[in-house]
């Protein structure tokens, strides 16, 4: 079976439930699903925007790297043969 054809029979199933609803509780579950769409494309925004990793700093490069050089520490033993 297709997922677009499992789809639509799961949507053919609610909307069977849901057709014996008053109007006002129809307006009310669209509301919450728009809600719910809404705050899904926002999450999906945000994490797009994630994923690209900005760095969030005052400081500019010149002064990152330095930090970064400076924070090095090497402890290389030479052994002699």
């Amino acid at each position: 079976m297709k997922t677009a054809d499992f789809n639509n029979r799961i949507i053919d199933g609610y909307l069977k439930l849901l057709k014996n609803l008053d109007p006002s509780s129809k307006l009310d579950l669209i509301s919450k699903l728009t809600k719910s769409i809404k705050s899904d494309l926002k999450d999906r925004k945000n994490a797009f925007e994630k994923a690209f990793g900005a760095w969030d700093n005052s400081e500019n490069a010149d002064t990152i790297n330095k930090e970064i050089r400076n924070s090095r520490s090497f402890n290389r033993k030479i052994e002699g043969l």
